[in-house]
């Protein structure tokens, strides 16, 4: 083969490979807000019965994702490294048309919401909400306008006392499309402050990894544990601590506060948040006892197993705040949004991950200027 005919297969070999990348991302994109969503709206959230077991179907469908995530980086990452990646992908592929053919059989079988058919576009709705609003920000304030008109008053007792600039609205569209709008507009707020979070999230496969490879990782002789290989701590620990919320936490708190899912969404949210910060909190002391160790003998170098407990409670922490946006976003939006609100719960971790990368930028290029050694420098024993 020629010098241009190999230059030629190898551009076409990296095309493909980058087309392949971007059509998973596409249908990940489609298919992961979708299958959450209609999963849901398998239970009818007026019976009791089956709103207890709603809040118990986004558990266990985290469940059995880090349930398949665990088999995959410990099942056919083996399969790819040792006998061939071709067997790998194939697997993987044969994997995903069984379970394709598997959700064709309950076709007839599954329910479909059929609420508000007759009604015009969400996106209309919400958005007509909010352009008579804005047309009609000079009019009196909603209370004083109702005061004056019985209908009018009868929707302010409707009315929710938040973002009430949107109640100027009423005088052309009804309560209930108000209410979804500013059902809309208090997801912001959710979404803003859960970036931070994401943030974190990000920070597992990445310094996580990175901390550890600079540890000793032979846990025996001849075997030495790669440092990827530690996140698979974060879904035993989702494995585990699922059964046990689900099946003795949310009883128990359910005794307690007669809610169907135990604690209210931005508890669990808030609960998660908090157990984030913390793995954080230990991966900085453990970090800074790995500094300390080296400086006082380079050749002793901590044990990777040090990393554990900041992996398991970043899988509990997971179990909370993931879970808990994924029911948030589902819960709050009207029922034709059901899948855009899953879609913006997906793009937090996005963006977070986009944040978290523009950090390391910055940080990166602030500390290595006049010669320094940058915070992220492969070898971190140089800031001692």
């Amino acid at each position: 083969m020629t010098p241009s005919n190999t230059e030629n297969s190898n551009q076409f070999q990296v095309t493909f490979f980058f087309c392949s990348l971007y059509l998973i991302a596409i249908g990940l994109g489609g298919y992961k807000p979708c299958i959450k969503v209609f999963g849901a709206d398998q239970f009818d959230g007026y019976d009791l019965r089956e709103r207890k077991a709603k809040s118990s179907f986004f558990n266990w469908m985290f469940f059995g994702n880090c349930i398949s995530i665990l088999t995959t980086r410990l099942v056919s990452t083996y399969i790819q490294e040792n006998l061939s990646w071709s067997i790998g992908f194939g697997i993987t592929s044969v994997s995903m048309l069984l379970a394709l053919s598997l959700f064709l059989l309950g076709t007839t079988s599954y329910r479909f919401s059929t609420e508000r058919g007759g009604k015009k576009n969400p996106f209309s709705r919400i958005s007509r909400v909010f352009m008579e609003a804005l047309k009609n920000r000079r009019q009196p304030d909603f209370d004083d306008m109702a005061d004056a008109n019985e209908t009018l008053l009868v929707q302010a007792h409707q009315s929710s006392k938040q973002f009430r600039f949107l109640d100027k609205a009423a005088v052309s569209c009804e309560m209930a499309e108000i209410e979804e709008a500013k059902a809309v507009l208090r997801l912001i707020p959710i979404w803003t402050s859960c970036v931070v979070y994401a943030i974190v999230y990000a920070q597992a496969p990445t310094f996580f990894t990175k901390q550890g490879a600079t540890m000793n990782r032979s846990i025996s002789p001849g075997l030495l544990v790669p440092a990827a290989t530690l996140q698979s701590f974060i879904n035993i620990a989702i494995g585990v601590f699922i059964p046990i919320y689900d099946r003795l936490l949310v009883p128990f708190a359910r005794s307690i506060t007669q809610n169907p899912s135990g604690i209210t969404m931005l508890q669990r949210i808030g609960t998660g948040i908090f157990l984030s910060t913390l793995a954080i909190v230990i991966a900085a002391l453990v970090e800074t006892k790995k500094l300390q160790t080296a400086w006082d003998d380079e050749l002793i170098l901590m044990s990777v197993l040090w990393l554990v407990p900041q992996y398991v409670i970043y899988g509990v922490a997971d179990v909370f705040t993931m879970v808990g946006l994924q029911e948030f976003f589902y819960d709050q939006v009207p029922c034709e949004l059901r899948s855009v609100g899953m879609a913006l719960n997906l793009s937090i971790y996005g963006a977070g991950n986009i944040l978290s990368s523009i950090m390391v930028s910055v940080i990166d290029k602030i500390t290595s200027q006049s010669g320094q050694t940058s915070w992220f420098d492969n070898d971190l024993t140089k800031l001692i």
